[in-house]
């Protein structure tokens, strides 16, 4: 399977059998390389939900809530000129969006500016507002429906 993806990919590269790659996983140390912009950082950051135990969603349309469903949660900041993804997290069902923006910020290189950071109202919280001030990033983030202006509130 990996090899007819490298095809449709456009790449000429051999790739190992998938049984080998599970036998070696452990052990195996995967460097993926590092493009910087040629200027200030776009970031677009959003989240989403993966299922990974439970059956589909007819089933539980039709016979009820299933309470061993499980689900991961996949926090990405993706280049909005290239669409390379720059940043990612991958958190339980129960975790916010909030708290894991200062970790998604953390991978990118602390010398590469970061012009903007394009977020959901999730992230208009006083915590995403300290950590994208602490690296200089405008943030694009709709005010909540509930938003009431707070005279302590971090707006710099």
């Amino acid at each position: 399977m990996a090899q007819s993806l490298l095809q449709l990919a456009g790449f000429d590269w051999p790739a190992p059998d998938h049984s080998t790659v599970c036998r070696r996983q452990r052990t195996l140390q995967v460097k993926i390389g590092y493009r910087r912009n040629n200027g200030p950082l776009h970031l677009l950051v959003d989240s989403t939900g993966i299922q990974f135990l439970g059956k589909g969603e007819w089933k539980r349309k039709k016979h009820g809530a299933e309470y061993r469903r499980q689900w991961r949660k996949v926090h990405l900041g993706i280049d909005a000129e290239t669409l390379e993804i720059r940043a990612i997290e991958v958190t339980g069902n129960g975790a916010g969006d909030a708290p894991i923006l200062p970790e998604l910020l953390m991978p990118l290189p602390a010398d590469e500016p970061i012009a903007t950071a394009m977020l959901d109202g999730a992230y208009g919280t006083q915590g995403c507002y300290a950590a994208r001030l602490e690296r200089g990033i405008l943030p694009v983030i709709p005010p909540r429906k509930n938003a009431n202006q707070c005279s302590t509130f971090i707006t710099a």
